[in-house]
């Protein structure tokens, strides 16, 4: 008995470290002699899916989420929750009346009077949501689609997942204009859009220390677009 509680001590204490060392991966990694490894290929249980198509409310184009089809084992709850047939989850994304949201590969657009479907981008990302301006297109006619994603491997583990910095983007409805307004190698902590201004404020964490980490020691930038141009510039501001 007393040979098996020394047991659970050290196996909790390896689980504890095991944590512990996750906890402290750095998010980027800027040492020029380790070479960035090439993304892994996706593993041989999941091929790509997309769900059916969302019409947002006023506009003149169809979005198709594109992800992996993913396989559970049995007694698996899949991710979101209720379409599960024979331990394959066919949901890869979650709608509601502005927002898509998810762990999408790409997502592609169709104009309702076409058949030709557009990828939004080439480049590999995964986007975890993406939200329809709906009160801007009212006031400016301006029909734009902000998205939250990971767009490169700042880490170089080989994987591109949410160990990674997260990055903020715009596109025109149609999906055209695809832009990142975030800047590279700082982490979006968050964004917000002041309908009175049509702006979109967001912020931003640079690793000023270079240590791989985005703790309090480094910089927070406050920037604004004005979502009313046709030129989205981002403008930076100092609330502090």
């Amino acid at each position: 008995m007393r040979t098996s509680h020394f047991v659970y001590i050290g196996i909790s204490l390896l689980l504890l470290a095991s944590c512990k060392e996750e906890s402290e991966k750095p998010k980027v990694i800027y040492d020029a002699s380790k070479v960035t490894r090439e993304l892994t290929k996706a593993d041989s249980t999941q091929i790509k899916i997309a769900d059916l198509p969302i019409q947002m409310q006023g506009t003149n184009y169809l979005i198709h989420p594109v992800g992996d089809l993913s396989v559970y084992e049995k007694g698996t709850k899949n991710k979101y929750g209720s379409s599960s047939v024979n331990d394959l989850s066919f949901t890869i994304s979650n709608a509601s009346e502005y927002e898509i949201t998810g762990y999408l590969q790409n997502m592609k657009f169709q104009r309702i009077d076409s058949d030709s479907i557009k990828a939004l981008t080439d480049k590999p990302v995964l986007i975890q949501t993406a939200t329809y301006l709906k009160t801007v297109a009212d006031k400016t006619k301006n029909q734009i689609m902000v998205y939250t994603m990971y767009d490169m491997d700042s880490n170089k583990d080989g994987k591109l997942d949410t160990s990674d910095i997260k990055a903020l983007y715009l596109s025109k409805i149609s999906g055209d204009k695809f832009t990142k307004v975030s800047t590279d190698f700082q982490e979006l902590i968050d964004w917000n859009l002041i309908e009175s201004k049509n702006r979109l404020y967001f912020r931003t964490v640079e690793d000023t220390n270079k240590n791989g980490k985005f703790d309090s020691k480094d910089v927070v930038h406050y920037n604004y677009i004005d979502l009313s141009s046709k030129d989205w510039k981002v403008e930076s501001y100092n609330p502090i």
